[in-house]
């Protein structure tokens, strides 16, 4: 029965896809660590009743479709990426399973008296900490977790975050290079909260897992010392824009800087709008600052801003890519007015320099260091 199982369930995986997220050689929308994960939880989730089945981190839906292929039904769902609850919701439609699950916020209403959690371990400690927390501090007294990845990405400082709430951990055999940790008997739970720290005179907010966490990353610290003293825009029809912004503190530093002005600020992570409007909240710029989740500047109309300024990311998941710059320097093209500048720090040996003259239009390096480049584009 359970040879059967896997084989139903590795049919359904084989169909997912990343899409609308990057799709290239390399870039898989499902690995050993899912394929492990359902498999160590199938016993736990056969017990468990409707409703009762909680999912974080699933990349592309394989553990929320995995589970729905196996009977579940109401399972509930957290993806911090857009374009991952994007492609989960596609997969699902293909699969006939937009029916099974819902996607919620990282809140106490997504593990209400959960029984069964199946967990994508996050890269980051700090994230870890927040999602287990939260598990602990509003799960059924008998949850299971089951947190699963790549050994690559794996450190038994994540056996000692998860021991912070949970009284017992069991670790199984490793298989594919994969791990699943199996955390039980839930205590000191805590809703999350956002570090918090001075920078520069800003006040910066960041919740687990988002980029630089409460901190100026040397590769902004060089774009904003270079931004000039009189900028185009920040007005409420022609905000400044803040793409791809992490906590917001690029966002807030163009608010702060230019008393008056109004400022867009948006990523596509749940993490990073979470953070940035702590950070808004904090330096009393909310009014004057929207923060919007989004995929790139999609809802942003063409022509519509004058200025822009982004340090493009470069992970998709766990994955290295340079696919994601394109993608993000044909928006900024598409949503900047004639002459509208965008302002762009990024790693130098990436060489952006020419994609950005054929995406946006002439660009001058501005400045650069050992490490980072900054330019400015124009926009024809």
């Amino acid at each position: 029965m359970r040879r059967w199982w896997r084989d139903a369930v590795s049919a359904v995986l084989d169909e997912l896809r990343r899409w609308p997220d990057v799709e290239a050689p390399g870039l898989v929308a499902v690995d050993a660590a899912d394929r492990l994960i359902l498999d160590e939880s199938a016993a736990l989730r056969a017990c468990a009743k409707v409703g009762e089945i909680v999912v974080i981190g699933d990349a592309y839906g394989a553990l929320t479709l995995g589970a729905a292929d196996a009977g579940a039904t109401a399972i509930r769902t957290h993806l911090d990426s857009l374009n991952s609850e994007r492609a989960l919701a596609a997969n699902a439609e293909h699969a006939g399973m937009a029916e099974h699950f819902r996607t919620l916020a990282l809140d106490a209403e997504l593990v209400h008296d959960a029984r069964v959690v199946l967990l994508r371990l996050p890269r980051s400690l700090d994230e870890l900490r927040d999602i287990a927390g939260l598990i602990a501090a509003h799960a059924a007294p008998n949850v299971v977790v089951l947190a699963g990845g790549r050994l690559k990405h794996m450190s038994l400082s994540m056996n000692e975050v998860l021991s912070e709430f949970f009284g017992r951990l069991d670790v199984t055999h490793a298989r594919q290079k994969s791990r699943v940790l199996l955390a039980r008997e839930p205590h000191d739970g805590r809703d999350p909260e956002p570090a918090a720290a001075q920078v520069d005179g800003l006040e910066v907010r960041a919740f687990g897992g988002v980029f630089a966490g409460a901190r100026l990353d040397i590769g902004t610290r060089l774009l904003l010392d270079n931004l000039p003293a009189e900028l185009k825009g920040g007005t409420a029809d022609d905000p400044y824009i803040d793409l791809a912004c992490g906590t917001g503190i690029v966002g807030a530093w163009l608010a702060t800087r230019h008393p008056n002005t109004h400022v867009y600020a948006c990523d596509q992570s749940a993490i990073a709008v979470r953070s940035a409007r702590a950070t808004m909240n904090a330096n009393g710029i909310d009014t004057r600052v929207e923060v919007r989740r989004d995929d790139a500047l999609s809802a942003r109309p063409p022509a519509s801003a004058s200025l822009i300024a982004l340090n493009p990311p470069f992970h998709s998941g766990a994955a290295v890519t340079d696919r994601l710059a394109p993608r993000l320097f044909a928006d900024a093209a598409r949503v900047l007015r004639p002459g509208g500048e965008l302002w762009c720090v990024w790693n130098s040996s990436l060489a952006y320099r020419p994609l950005l003259e054929g995406t946006v239009g002439p660009t001058q390096q501005v400045a650069r260091n050992a490490k980072f480049t900054v330019t400015v584009s124009r926009r024809r």
